[in-house]
């Protein structure tokens, strides 16, 4: 019998199922970073499985080794300086007429929309190490962005 009609079982021809990826680098927090894992870690280990369907469960389950294994490669930096532009800062800056404020954070931290952005992404590593009154080039630009202010961030 030719192997094209040949069917082992259903479970041959299902999508596989893949691991969430891990951000590449290393896995920086900040304190609140580190709480906020925690707590995520501690949400998932309370669902029950019980009475859950098998794919709903398998998800879980992925999704709570994910957070264990963030959680045990995290790093918490020590507090920035706050001189310049680093891991755990609060940057303002003037990108042409406007002014915008980010939080540099970890990647598991970072939220865009409410301006955490994570140290890994483009605009924080062009701000790096940047000063108050400096002037950074992004997005292919020289000078497109100017530091108006640098402050260390707390348990926010």
């Amino acid at each position: 019998m030719s192997v094209a009609f040949r069917r082992e079982s259903d479970e041959e021809h299902l999508e596989p199922t893949f691991e969430i990826p891990i951000p590449a680098g290393p896995n920086w927090v900040t304190a609140r970073g580190l709480r906020l894992t925690r707590e995520k870690v501690e949400a998932l280990e309370a669902v029950s499985t019980e009475g859950m369907a098998e794919e709903d469960a398998k998800k879980l389950k992925r999704e709570l080794r994910y957070w264990r294994t963030r959680l045990a490669s995290a790093q918490v930096q020590p507090a920035a300086e706050g001189d310049a532009v680093a891991f755990g800062t609060r940057v303002t800056y003037r990108q042409g007429k406007q002014d915008k404020t980010v939080l540099i954070v970890g990647d598991d931290e970072a939220e865009p929309a409410e301006g955490r952005i994570a140290f890994s992404a483009p605009l924080a590593r062009a701000m790096m190490e940047a000063e108050k009154g400096e002037s950074v080039d992004f997005g292919g630009k020289a000078g497109s962005l100017r530091i108006l202010k640098v402050e260390v961030i707390g348990e926010e």
